[in-house]
């Protein structure tokens, strides 16, 4: 049970006013006031104004109109006591009439949504009907014969809540002020757009969809840790947000961007609530130049070819993203970038000939480039060289054919070297010779050139002839007379000629002699040599005479060099070995 009461109230603030707040109903003073002025108002009677006049006219009637007033004067008298008996005397009505109505809490600060137990008592002795007048869902808890409680639930705005008792027909009330308070847990920021270009402004939101007491509000937009803005809310009518605009700048990029909000109740008794939104980074970027393409006018198919797309100004440079494509094929760029330059590289490689577009595509952030460029594909194999017998006999008659790809687009002029013919552009050319022993190993070659998109482009074709012939022994590379020296290692220097190479075998004294081992030359490898070459065409001999000298009958090196042959290709050689 739960009583309050005004103590401090004075005695004469008892005596002449309710408490502060309330109401009262005062119905039997109406009554007796009026009775009272009608008892005075009768004392203005037109007998005492005549009365006074003739006192005036003289003193001799005095006393006749003093005799004539003293009726009057006990009718008044009687009117008075009449009234003195009407008004009450100060004992139970008084208390009555005195009594207070206090609430409990007489401040109500509420969370929303929740519920709060109120306490309504009164100083009257004995009241009679009393409660609450509240629209919030209101249940009686308890009472006693001075006060009732009451749970008000599910409180989602400010209230007035009035309590009343009455006490001897005279009814008091008094009010208590709830005020629901909403905390920001919700705090939303917007930052729009998240990519930004140099220059451009940018706005910062911030909302908080559910708190109250607005006027208790104050929300902060922040750079980083730095303060953008600061609202605070005045009015009930205006929604809690706050925005801001600004110009971007470079180094404002990957700046976060925050809302602070902050619910204040300390004038209503509470504390202070706080509610942060989550940050926003924001991307700032340059971004107004077109791409460059980088390619060569002509691609050949099948070739693989190296292109590249270039952009410049661009901020941040590392985060361009590039895209490049050869029709309807997706290349493979690999990319980089230094300062305000980026780039990148591809690999293409054409199959198809004619005109292609190349393509080109660079994305920063929202914005995305786009640049084109035809290329032209050719097809140009090389030429087709084609001998009728790669290894003629010599003697024999040989025939050249130059031919174009047939995949070569458009038509190539052939040139035939040792041709005297000029063919028209796709024919072919030719040559027809006899093999001589002296064209074993000598190259054919076969020119195609083409004209594309004005440029002139040449392929050639190589091919080495074979020409087969018997063995032979020419005096240069085997001479007929040689000298070694006593005492030095000599290898005996024959090499034949023939196509195919010839075996080369050379007996001396009866006994193959040994060609690829060195021999230390003595008076006894004096002697012929009978050398025979062989091949699948045929064989040769010839005799070699060797002449084994000491060193004092060595001639002088001036008669050697005029009658020596060229060297061995052995490395046991020596010049003195030669006669």
């Amino acid at each position: 049970m739960s009583f309050w009461a005004d103590q401090g109230t004075s005695a004469q603030h008892r005596r002449t006013a309710p408490l502060a707040g309330a109401r009262t109903q005062r119905l039997p003073h109406v009554a007796v006031s009026s009775a009272l002025a009608m008892s005075l108002f009768s004392l203005r009677s037109p007998s005492i104004e005549e009365g006074s006049a003739v006192r005036q006219e003289g003193q001799d009637d005095r006393f006749d109109s003093l005799l004539d007033f003293l009726p009057r004067m006990k009718m008044l008298l009687l009117g008075v006591w009449t009234l003195l008996a009407l008004i009450p005397c100060p004992g139970e009505g008084a208390t009555e009439e005195l009594f207070q109505v206090s609430v409990h809490p007489n401040e109500a600060l509420v969370e929303f949504g929740h519920s709060l137990t109120v306490n309504c008592s009164t100083t009257c002795p004995d009241p009679g009907p009393s409660g609450i007048e509240t629209f919030l869902k209101k249940t009686q808890l308890s009472k006693g014969s001075q006060w009732k409680e009451f749970l008000l639930e599910d409180i989602t705005e400010d209230s007035v809540l009035q309590c009343f008792f009455s006490c001897s027909g005279v009814q008091k009330d008094t009010v208590l002020d709830i005020t629901m308070y909403q905390p920001p847990e919700q705090v939303t920021l917007d930052l729009q757009p998240e990519w930004v270009a140099v220059d451009e402004a940018f706005t910062v939101t911030c909302h908080v969809p559910s708190v109250a007491p607005l006027q208790s509000l104050t929300l902060t937009l922040l750079q980083g840790d730095q303060e953008l803005h600061r609202k605070d809310f005045l009015s009930l009518s205006q929604r809690a947000e706050v925005t801001a605009t600004v110009r971007a700048h470079r180094d404002n990029d990957r700046h976060n961007f925050s809302c602070r909000a902050e619910l204040d109740l300390s004038p209503h008794g509470g504390g202070l609530f706080h509610g942060s939104s989550a940050a926003k980074q924001l991307r700032i970027f340059e971004f107004s130049q077109n791409p460059q393409i980088w390619v060569p006018s002509l691609l050949e198919v099948g070739k693989a070819e190296i292109v590249s797309c270039e952009v410049t100004r661009v901020f941040p440079a590392q985060e361009a993203v590039f895209r490049m494509f050869l029709e309807d094929q997706e290349l493979s760029p690999f990319s980089s970038w230094r300062e305000d330059a980026a780039w990148a590289s591809a690999t293409i490689q054409a199959m198809e000939t004619g005109d292609q577009e190349l393509t080109c595509l660079v994305s920063l952030g929202p914005v995305e480039q786009k640049t084109r460029k035809l290329v032209y594909v050719y097809s140009f194999p090389p030429p087709i060289l084609e001998i009728e017998d790669a290894y003629p006999l010599a003697g024999t008659d040989v025939n050249v054919t130059c031919s174009s790809h047939v995949l070569t687009s458009p038509s190539p002029t052939l040139r035939l070297q040792g041709s005297l013919n000029h063919s028209a552009p796709g024919e072919p050319a030719w040559l027809l010779f006899t093999a001589r022993e002296e064209d074993d190993g000598r190259t054919l070659s076969c020119e195609a050139s083409l004209e594309v998109q004005g440029q002139r482009l040449v392929r050639t074709t190589e091919s080495q002839l074979h020409v087969l012939y018997k063995p032979r022994f020419q005096e240069s590379r085997c001479p007929g007379n040689q000298i070694w020296v006593e005492g030095m290692d000599q290898m005996l220097a024959c090499i034949p000629e023939g196509n195919p190479t010839p075996a080369l075998v050379c007996v001396w004294n009866g006994m193959i002699f040994d060609l690829d081992v060195p021999q230390k030359a003595t008076q006894n490898h004096t002697g012929t040599y009978c050398c025979t070459a062989t091949n699948p065409l045929g064989s040769i001999s010839k005799d070699i005479t060797v002449i084994v000298q000491v060193v004092s009958s060595m001639p002088t090196q001036a008669c050697l060099r005029a009658s020596a042959p060229p060297p061995s290709s052995s490395s046991s050689f020596s010049p003195w070995a030669w006669l």
